[in-house]
């Protein structure tokens, strides 16, 4: 599957209904559990959190990256088995990397992570009036 097929960039709610909207249609569920299946592991949903808590980075739109040496410290595991975890996030969609001399900087794939939360917000009801 390429990158192109996975990222989803300005859906709204109308093209893309959320768990509460409608039922999940066969591929959107197959879709959509890839996803939550690499986030099911403590180990991968940190990563995932350490890489997106680099949000947009610096001026011009420069994407928030992280390299694998500041991810790795922060765990008692050992670097293959972090490079592992890292490959999951990836092959799910998640993330991407680039190599730089000897090491690799991830960062989250664009729409990503709204797409997910677009997924669980739930209609807030109508305000009850007294």
């Amino acid at each position: 599957m390429s990158k192109q097929e996975l990222e989803v960039i300005g859906q709204d709610s109308a093209c893309c209904p959320g768990l509460a909207t409608a039922p999940l249609d066969e591929d959107r569920a197959a879709d959509l559990a890839r996803f939550f299946k690499a986030l099911g592991d403590p180990v991968r949903l940190r990563l995932m959190s350490m890489i997106a808590s680099r949000g947009e980075g610096g001026e011009g739109g420069e994407r928030g990256e992280v390299c694998v040496c500041e991810l790795t410290p922060a765990f008692d595991l050992s670097q293959p088995t972090i490079s592992h975890h890292l490959k999951l996030l990836r092959q799910a969609g998640l993330i991407d990397c680039e190599r730089r001399g000897t090491w690799v900087y991830y960062w989250v794939l664009p729409g990503v992570l709204d797409r997910l939360a677009a997924f669980l917000a739930t209609p807030r009801p109508a305000e009850v009036r007294a």
